[in-house]
C-alpha cells in the first residue's frame, strides 16, 4: 500500500509503506495518524498503543479482509454480555531478550510484570474463545460457521507455567512472599529492630536525655539507627557520629549501645538480600525455558491487542465496515459517510464510482464541502485498509487500492522558491509518474493557481493521462470549462456541492450528475464586502457570463425535479400499497365479522333443533299412549330428518367459509413480503395422543388426550379437558413419548428453531413472539403481522421476547407500539418473566 502526495520511495514489505517523507505528509494531509492515535487510546497495553500510532494501511486485498474479520469477530463478542477483561498489560518486549543472556537475573518487579502479562493475556484469550471471524456485513451465524478459519487467537501457546512459577515467588501486588527460605532471616530482623527501638528509647524517654536531642524520633544514616543530638550536648551521648547538619545545630550520633545491632541488622539484611537474589536466580531460569513461548505469546497478545483497539474504537464510533469491491468493476461508494474527525457536526455525503465512472469533478461554492469530501474519500480508503469500520451507512463499498496520492492544499515554500502553483505541479507529476489502475487520486483546486485558461489546459491534459492510466480520480475545481469536461469524456461525472439560494449558503450535500456554480459574489457579499463593490461585480458578471451558468442552473432544477418526483411517486406507492392492505383487513374483518353471526345463528338453529327433538318425543309418548298410525310415525320421523338435514348443511356451508377466511388471511399476510401463502405450519404432522397442539381460535398451547370423534379430539389445556374440531388444532411436532427436539426452544437449526421460524410467517397469532437475533426493519415487520393476526383471531394480549443489548431492538420495538393506533397498552414483564427482555402488548 502506498500513500503519497510526491517524494515518497517505494513501499515496504507486506504491503506497508515505508516511512518516506512524502508518505508521512500524505498521512498529515488525510489526517491518518489523528485516527490512529484515537484508535491507539483504546487499547490497554503501551506496546500494542505504540504499534499502532506507527500503523500502515495494508495494500493486499486478501490481508485487509481477514483484519476486517478478525476486528469484527472481536466487535461482535463486545454484544454478548460477557465481562470482557479490561486489566492493562504491562510493556514486557525489553525484557525477554534478557532470558537469554546467561546468568541475567530479573528484578522483582520485571518478573512480575511478565506473570501479570500472561495471566491477563490468558484472560482475553479466553474471553474471545472459539469466536470465529465473521465477513463484514454478513450474518453472524452463517458467517462464523462457513468461515472455516481459526481466529488469529488460537494458536497462541500455553504460558500459564510461566505465571505460576512467578507468582510462587511473587504476589499479585509484585512483592516476594513469605516463603520458608526468608521467614527465619526476616523474624531475626524483626527482632533487631525491637531490640535497637529498646536501646534508644532510654534517650526519648528519660527527661534528663530527652532535653539533649532535637527530636525524639530516631533517624536512618546508611542504614544505621542514630539519634539527633543537639551539637552543644553531643559530648553527653557517648557514640559514633555519622553526619553534622548544614546549620551545625544538630548532630546525628549513634550510641554505643546500638552500634552492635546496626552491625546484625546490616548482615541480616545483606543475608535477606543474597536469599531474595538466588530466589530471583532461580526464578529467571526457569522463564528462560519458557523464551521461545513466551516470545510467541507476547506477539500474539500484543498483536491481538491491537485489533482489540480496532474494535473497541470502531464499537466506540458506531461504524461499519465497508464492503468489498473486487475486480474488474472495482465500484465506490459512500453512503452517509461522515467525516470521523468533525465529530457530530459532520454532514453526511454520497458519492458513488461505479464501473463505467473512473472519475468524478466536484463543482461548488468555496466552504462548500468539496475538499472535506475529498479528505473522506481518502481517510476513508486508509481506515478500511486499516481493518476499521466507518462512520457511515450500510452499503458503503471500496475496493482495496495499492496507492492513495493526493495534492490537497497550498504547499507554497519560501525557502524552496516554491510558488503555490509550482509546488501543486510538483505534486501532480509526482502523482502522475506513480499512479496506477488500482490507485486513488485526490486532487483539490486543479488548475489553480496561475492564468485560468493554461490552468484549465493543464488541468485537462492531467485527467486524459490518469485516464488513460485508469486511476480512481476525484477532482475538485472552480473552472467552468473543467465542468464542460466532464460532460464529453466517458467514464467521467460531474458532481456538485448543493447551494441555498434563500440562504446563500452551502448545504454541504454532494448531488452527482450536475456540475456547480461558485457563486463567488453571493459569498463575498454574505461576508461584508461593501455593497458597491458587489454591485459592479455583478455588473461585470453580466456583460460577460455566458448562458452556461444558465445551463447549470436549469438542470440543477430539471434534476432535484426528478428526485422530488421519485420520491414522492414512491411515497404514494407505499401509502396505496398500505391502504389496500388496511381495505383488505377491514374486508376480512367484515367476513370473520359475518361468519361469527352465522355461527351464532347456527347454534341457535342446534337449540332449536334440540327443543323441537324434545317436543316431538313428547308428541310421540301421547301417540304411544292413543292411537298409533304409521303414517303419524313417518311425518314424525321425516320432519326430525329434515331439520338434521339443514343443520348439517348450515355447519358444512359455516366450515367451509372458515377455511376461505383463513386462506384470504394468509394471502394477506403473506402480501407483505412476497411470499406465496401455504398450509398452516406443522398441518402436515400427525394427530395423536400426547402430541402438543395449539388449539382454538387463540391457538393456546395444549396436549392431546384422545380422540372424540372421527373429527374432533380432547385437548388438555392446563388443568382443562376441551373438545375441539380437528380443523382448529395445529400440531407442534413429535408427542411427549416421542423424541424430544435436538434443537431445543432456542438452538439455531434445530427442529423447533424451524418451526419457529415457519410459525413467524404463518397468519395464526401466537401468544408468545420472538424477534430475538432480528435486525430491526425484520422485527417490526413480524410485529406488524403478530398484530394483524391477533386482531383477526380476537387474542387480546401477547408477549413480544427482544433481549436486552444495546436496547436498539427493545427501543424500536416499543417506539413501534407507542404509535400503533391498535395498541392500548404495553410494559415490561416481571423480572421472573424476563423484565426487560420482555414486553407484553395488550390490544384494544
Amino acid at each position: 500500500m502506498s500513500t503519497d502526495t510526491g517524494g515518497a520511495d517505494g513501499a515496504g514489505t507486506d504491503g506497508v509503506p515505508e516511512k518516506a517523507p512524502g508518505f508521512e505528509k500524505a498521512l498529515r494531509l488525510l489526517e491518518y495518524a489523528e485516527i490512529m492515535n484515537r484508535v491507539a487510546a483504546c487499547s490497554l497495553s503501551g506496546e500494542a498503543a505504540a504499534l499502532l500510532r506507527e500503523e500502515r494501511p495494508r495494500g493486499d486485498a486478501e490481508e485487509v479482509a481477514e483484519m476486517k474479520e478478525a476486528v469484527s469477530a472481536i466487535a461482535a463478542r463486545f454484544e454478548s454480555g460477557d465481562e470482557e477483561p479490561r486489566g492493562g498489560l504491562p510493556s514486557i518486549g525489553f525484557l525477554l531478550p534478557r532470558l537469554d543472556v546467561e546468568g541475567a537475573v530479573l528484578e522483582p518487579d520485571e518478573a512480575w510484570a511478565i506473570g501479570i502479562f500472561v495471566e491477563r493475556g490468558e484472560a482475553v484469550k479466553k474471553w474471545l474463545g472459539n469466536t470465529r471471524p465473521a465477513l463484514p456485513g454478513a450474518e453472524a451465524s452463517g458467517a462464523a460457521a462457513g468461515s472455516g478459519k481459526e481466529p488469529p487467537w488460537a494458536p497462541l501457546p500455553d504460558c500459564t507455567a510461566a505465571a505460576a512459577a512467578v507468582f510462587r515467588i511473587l504476589d499479585r501486588d509484585g512483592n516476594i512472599r513469605d516463603l520458608p527460605e526468608l521467614r527465619a532471616i526476616r523474624r531475626k530482623i524483626q527482632n533487631l529492630h525491637a531490640e535497637l527501638e529498646n536501646s534508644v528509647t532510654r534517650y526519648t524517654a528519660g527527661e534528663e536525655t530527652r532535653r539533649m536531642l532535637q527530636s525524639t524520633l530516631p533517624s536512618q544514616r546508611d542504614g544505621r539507627t542514630v539519634l539527633a543530638v543537639k551539637a552543644n550536648f553531643r559530648g553527653r551521648i557517648r557514640g559514633i557520629v555519622h553526619e553534622v547538619s548544614s546549620s551545625g545545630q544538630t548532630v546525628f550520633v549513634e550510641p554505643e549501645e546500638a552500634v552492635g545491632k546496626n552491625n546484625e541488622l546490616l548482615i541480616e539484611r545483606r543475608n535477606l538480600e543474597l536469599e531474595i537474589s538466588k530466589l530471583m536466580r532461580g526464578l529467571t531460569e526457569r522463564l528462560a525455558e519458557h523464551r521461545e513461548n513466551l516470545g510467541a505469546f507476547h506477539r500474539g497478545i500484543v498483536g491481538l491487542e491491537c485489533l482489540r483497539a480496532r474494535a473497541r474504537y470502531s464499537r466506540d464510533t458506531g461504524g461499519r465496515f465497508a464492503g468489498e469491491s473486487e475486480a474488474p468493476a472495482e465500484v465506490l461508494v459512500l453512503k452517509q459517510a461522515r467525516h470521523p474527525l468533525l465529530g457530530k457536526g459532520a454532514v453526511p455525503i454520497d458519492l458513488a464510482l461505479d464501473g463505467n465512472t473512473r472519475t468524478v469533478i466536484i463543482t461548488g461554492p468555496n466552504t462548500g464541502g468539496k475538499t472535506v469530501a475529498l479528505k473522506t474519500a481518502g481517510l476513508f480508503a486508509l481506515m478500511n485498509q486499516s481493518g476499521l469500520a466507518l462512520p457511515a451507512a450500510e452499503g458503503t463499498i471500496l475496493p482495496v487500492f495499492d496507492g492513495v496520492y493526493a495534492d490537497i492544499g497550498d504547499e507554497q515554500s519560501i525557502g524552496q522558491s516554491l510558488s503555490t502553483f509550482s509546488a501543486h505541479i510538483a505534486n501532480i507529476a509526482d502523482i502522475a509518474a506513480r499512479a496506477t489502475g488500482r490507485s486513488l487520486v485526490l486532487l483539490d483546486e486543479l488548475g489553480s493557481g496561475t492564468d485560468p485558461e493554461e490552468g484549465s489546459a493543464i488541468a485537462m491534459a492531467v485527467l486524459d493521462f490518469l485516464i488513460a492510466k485508469n486511476a480512481r480520480l476525484i477532482v475538485t475545481t472552480h473552472h467552468g470549462i473543467l465542468k464542460n469536461y466532464g460532460h464529453t469524456r466517458e467514464k467521467v461525472e460531474n458532481a456538485s456541492v448543493e447551494f441555498d439560494a434563500d440562504t446563500l449558503s452551502p448545504t454541504y450535500r454532494i448531488v452527482m450528475g450536475v456540475p456547480g456554480e461558485s457563486h463567488a459574489v453571493d459569498i463575498a457579499a454574505r461576508r461584508g464586502l461593501a455593497e458597491d463593490i458587489v454591485k459592479r461585480a455583478r455588473s461585470y458578471l453580466a456583460e460577460e457570463r455566458s448562458d452556461v451558468s444558465a445551463l447549470i442552473r436549469g438542470l440543477k432544477e430539471k434534476h432535484l425535479k426528478l428526485d422530488a418526483a421519485a420520491q414522492k411517486s414512491q411515497a404514494e406507492e407505499l401509502r396505496l400499497r398500505e391502504e389496500r392492505r388496511r381495505a383488505d383487513l377491514k374486508e376480512l374483518r367484515l367476513r370473520q365479522k359475518e361468519t361469527e353471526l352465522r355461527q351464532n345463528a347456527a347454534g341457535r338453529l342446534r337449540a332449536l333443533l334440540a327443543e323441537s327433538r324434545k317436543t316431538l318425543e313428547n308428541l310421540v309418548r301421547e301417540v304411544r299412549e292413543g292411537e298409533l298410525d304409521r303414517e303419524k310415525t313417518l311425518r314424525v320421523k321425516d320432519f326430525l330428518s329434515g331439520l338434521a338435514r339443514t343443520v348439517e348443511a348450515e355447519d358444512a356451508a359455516l366450515e367451509a367459509e372458515e377455511r376461505d377466511l383463513a386462506e384470504a388471511v394468509r394471502n394477506i399476510n403473506g402480501a407483505g413480503d412476497g411470499s406465496a401463502a401455504g398450509p398452516a405450519p406443522g398441518r402436515a404432522g400427525a394427530l395423536v395422543p400426547g402430541a402438543e397442539v395449539l388449539a382454538g381460535e387463540r391457538r393456546r398451547r395444549g396436549v392431546l388426550v384422545r380422540q372424540e370423534k372421527k373429527d374432533s379430539w380432547v385437548v388438555e389445556i392446563g388443568s382443562l379437558k376441551i373438545s375441539f374440531p380437528e380443523r382448529e388444532l395445529v400440531p407442534l411436532g413429535p408427542s411427549k413419548n416421542g423424541d424430544a427436539f435436538s434443537g431445543g426452544p432456542s438452538a439455531p437449526g434445530g427442529p423447533r428453531a424451524d418451526w419457529d421460524a415457519d410459525l413467524a410467517a404463518s397468519p395464526g397469532a401466537l401468544f408468545e413472539i420472538r424477534l430475538l437475533g432480528m435486525r430491526l426493519p425484520d422485527a417490526l415487520e413480524s410485529l406488524r403481522r403478530q398484530i394483524d393476526a391477533a386482531a383477526l383471531s380476537g387474542l387480546k394480549e401477547f408477549s413480544v421476547i427482544h433481549g436486552k443489548g444495546d436496547g436498539i431492538l427493545q427501543k424500536g420495538i416499543h417506539d413501534y407500539l407507542r404509535n400503533d393506533p391498535a395498541v392500548a397498552d404495553y410494559y415490561f414483564s416481571r423480572p421472573e418473566l424476563g423484565g426487560f427482555g420482555r414486553t407484553e402488548v395488550v390490544l384494544r
